[in-house]
């Protein structure tokens, strides 16, 4: 079965070879695909120094538009999405998000923080819903449509469908893993509101995803 890690990035120059690095050493990941979306830092140079696929976005899209781009650049039946900005992955969180797929034939995992940061645990306690580590079936991903137009609410875009369709998920904790903050990375100010930002899109991405299924 082939397996691709996608792993959509923007501005994650410091952080992301850690990623990729854990990735691309894991004996069950096939290949990976680091979509740059619009960065305008190093993040895909230092994607490329990793001997990795790269998306170079001229553009930013948003999230969901560079995972629907990673889609598209493979054929793999299994597709696991990480997020670029991790602190702490293994190759023992990389099982726990592909094993049910393959061993329980689970058409998504989602993978939710535990012990790792007192302020990122609980947010994926309260909202396991916008967690950016999952494994998903490739033909559960061909049914939703207008998944480039959803940015930020990628995740719920992805929740919902699930729900709406039948789609057997399963949540599975991820010990130890975390991520920076938005705030770490730009500032207060800045990351604060970066953060609106992406809540808006989520926000608004539930009652579009509503009226186009």
């Amino acid at each position: 079965m082939k397996i691709a890690a996608i792993i959509p990035a923007y501005n994650e120059e410091e952080r992301i070879a850690q990623v990729i690095n854990v990735v691309k050493n894991h004996d069950i990941i096939t290949e990976t695909i680091v979509v740059s979306d619009g960065s305008e830092d190093n993040t895909a140079t230092v994607a490329q120094r990793q001997m990795v696929e790269v998306i170079d976005l001229e553009k930013n899209i948003g999230k969901g538009g560079a995972m629907k781009l990673g889609i598209e650049a493979t054929d793999a039946q299994v597709i696991l999405f990480l997020d670029a900005d991790l602190v702490g992955l293994t190759k023992r969180h990389i099982n726990k998000l592909i094993n049910p797929i393959i061993q329980e034939d689970i058409d998504m995992t989602v993978g939710i923080f535990n012990q790792g940061r007192v302020a990122t645990d609980l947010a994926q306690k309260i909202t396991p819903f916008l967690s950016g580590q999952r494994g998903v079936k490739r033909k559960v991903l061909q049914g939703i449509s207008n998944l480039d137009m959803t940015r930020f609410g990628v995740e719920v875009a992805l929740t919902k469908y699930v729900k709406e369709n039948e789609v057997e998920i399963k949540e599975v904790v991820l010990e130890d893993l975390t991520h920076v903050m938005k705030e770490e990375k730009l500032g207060i100010v800045k990351g604060f509101l970066a953060r609106l930002k992406m809540y808006w899109e989520i926000i608004k991405n539930i009652p579009y995803h509503r009226r186009k299924n």
